[in-house]
């Protein structure tokens, strides 16, 4: 083994767990600030993990085969940093989700899986299609290393230049919400021209649109807050305070089965649901991200960062922010033409579905599923990544591939210990888990998501392994690739979902759709992953990678057999209620698991011993 594979085992073992990145630097003392001074190295390197993330647009850096590269080792008692930072926002991503999932449960229980949720879903999606049209995702891929550079270079520490982002996104936010808030018949009538075509269910949802679209202007608070608390090593307000908005979105639908009953018993429909009940949704669906949003400024107020309305946007950096922008505009562009495209097709094949008597294979099948499949991919790749970018960023400003490959390669690998189970596991098992969890709608309706959830667990694969080699050209301010790659994903996702509309039953349609955004990402990480390669000198450690995912594959497979087999002979035997299912699946998921380790244990996979001997470690402390 080479000096560079030697380090990463070492790495491996330092107590990170699944997903584990090296996290900022946290071994230079903060310094404190004393008046109006220059911001120093060291104190960049404490608040935001990197001394110039930023700085001027790199070319790639060449790495010549045959020709050794030196560079500087990477500090690895940095990684004590990265694992509190990483835990904090694994932590409240953790709750956010599971707080995210009981909400599902209570709209469920609240308004069923059918034609009023699946208005629910389309006008709560709005806000958050046009936020990221508007400038959500630049706010998440650019502005984050132009906060840290300011950090770094201004005289005030950035404080100013984030005053100004902070006005800007308020500003348009505001004028966008505005218009949108008019315009919510058309842009309903974009989302779904099936719900258009039905007077009552139109008018249902453009109800529930003007109360969830001005949501997108404390969804842009909340997020550009978070991003300046992030570029100063702050990451766990972001993830945390989402469980507020959750909390909030559960006692609004509670209170509805309060007042009109549950599902079961009111079988409300867009037709019978009053005035009343839809205001009452509506507003606790725009109080939870209000609050969810102004929850950040105790935050901020203990990062020493004050607010202060600045309108002087003219040569302070923010053109050249909003020039690397561009591409990113265009990818969410893409990314949301796809989205709307799955939207009118999923919609449509819901309300054919139920019109034949099987409720539970709309758009709310297929958010729900989404929402429970891409829980791993939160807890774990996300959370590590928001925290590693900046530190990717630095090493991009010093010139050192190695450390950037090192990184890429250790979290492909070490989030795939937990990525790879999980998707054969949604395989195995998503009948039984969509039961359990919606037990309170019905049953139909909770088969029908727990087959979309079979069909989209073997793409969690690709999906996580795209998200971090998209974090390699972001590292390097490379926004224009993740754009021709989105492209490409949104094209065979739209293209294979209206296949699978026209040439499947309606009931089946939303399952294919699920398969098919599986299909897409797997057709995009073939396309990032020969970019990276080639940007990083033709070498992405893929022999490793692919050996740790083939390994992991084959451990994970017969042992999602074994646990599907049992699950299904238990439901055939105690049936699908929810405490049928609840047995099923604590069964089911324990077989499952038991094989996949002692596999994974017989086949030697590095990363899963580590995992497993660090847990051991923390349990015998």
């Amino acid at each position: 083994m080479d000096a560079q594979g030697r380090e990463n085992d070492g790495r491996e073992n330092d107590g990170r767990g699944q997903g584990g990145h090296v996290l900022p630097d946290d071994t230079v003392p903060l310094r404190p600030r004393l008046g109006n001074h220059h911001a120093t190295p060291s104190r960049a390197a404490h608040d935001g993990g990197v001394a110039n993330p930023a700085g001027e647009q790199r070319a790639p850096i060449p790495s010549p085969a045959g020709e050794p590269i030196t560079e500087p080792k990477r500090s690895g008692s940095g990684s004590s940093g990265l694992l509190k930072s990483s835990a904090v926002m694994a932590a409240g991503t953790f709750v956010s989700r599971i707080t995210g999932f009981l909400r599902t449960l209570v709209m469920a229980a609240a308004i069923g899986v059918g034609t009023l949720n699946d208005s629910y879903q389309v006008a709560n999606v709005l806000p958050t299609m046009i936020y990221i049209l508007v400038g959500g995702g630049a706010l998440n891929a650019v502005f984050v290393p132009q906060l840290v550079r300011a950090m770094k270079q201004d005289d005030d520490g950035g404080d100013a230049y984030a005053n100004r982002l902070i006005t800007l996104v308020m500003v348009v936010l505001g004028s966008v919400t505005v218009l949108c808030v008019l315009a919510a018949p058309l842009l309903v009538h974009m989302m779904s021209p099936d719900i258009a075509a039905d007077p009552r269910r139109m008018a249902v949802t453009v109800a529930f649109a003007r109360y969830c679209l001005p949501t997108m202007f404390f969804m842009g608070a909340h997020v550009v807050l978070g991003q300046i608390l992030n570029a100063r090593g702050r990451f766990g307000a972001m993830m945390w305070t989402p469980v507020l908005n959750n909390i909030l979105i559960i006692a609004t639908f509670g209170g509805f089965i309060w007042a009109f009953g549950g599902f079961t018993d009111s079988r409300v429909s867009p037709a019978t649901i009053t005035p009343e009940g839809v205001r009452l949704l509506g507003l606790g669906t725009l109080l939870g991200l209000a609050v969810q949003a102004l929850a950040m400024l105790p935050y901020l107020r203990d990062a020493r960062f004050r607010l202060r309305p600045r309108f002087d946007f003219r040569g302070h950096g923010l053109g050249r922010a909003m020039g690397l922008a561009k591409w990113t505009l265009l990818f969410v562009l893409a990314n949301q033409a796809g989205l709307i495209v799955v939207t009118q097709l999923a919609t449509k094949a819901g309300s054919l579905a139920e019109r034949a008597g099987h409720s539970g294979s709309g758009i709310t099948a297929y958010n729900y599923g989404l929402l429970l499949w891409q829980m791993p991919q939160a807890i774990i790749t996300v959370s590590v990544m928001t925290a590693v970018l900046p530190r990717m960023s630095r090493a991009v400003q010093d010139e050192n591939v190695t450390a950037i490959r090192e990184d890429i390669s250790h979290g492909l690998r070490t989030s795939a210990v937990a990525i790879v189970p999980c998707a054969f596991a949604f395989l195995a098992l998503g009948v039984p888990m969509a039961t359990l969890l919606y037990a309170g709608s019905d049953a139909d309706g909770a088969r029908g998501i727990g087959y979309v959830l079979m069909a989209f667990g073997p793409g969690l694969i690709p999906y996580s392994v795209q998200y971090v080699v998209l974090r390699g050209f972001y590292a390097y301010e490379d926004t224009k690739t993740p754009f021709y790659n989105t492209v490409i994903v949104a094209a065979v996702n739209a293209a294979a979902s209206g296949a699978c509309f026209v040439l499947l039953p309606a009931r089946w349609a939303v399952a294919g759709m699920a398969a098919s955004y599986g299909l897409a990402y797997t057709v995009g990480v073939g396309t990032a992953w020969r970019r990276l390669r080639k940007r990083l000198g033709g070498d992405l450690d893929g022999s490793r990678v692919l050996r740790t995912y083939a390994r992991l594959s084959a451990a994970a497979l017969p042992a999602a057999l074994a646990g599907g087999g049992v699950a299904y002979a238990l439901t055939r035997a105690v049936g699908s209620d929810a405490l049928g299912s609840l047995v099923t699946l604590l069964a089911g998921g324990g077989v499952l698991l038991g094989v996949f380790v002692l596999l994974a244990h017989w086949m030697r996979v590095s990363e899963l011993s580590a995992m497993v001997g660090m847990v051991r470690g923390r349990l015998g402390r």
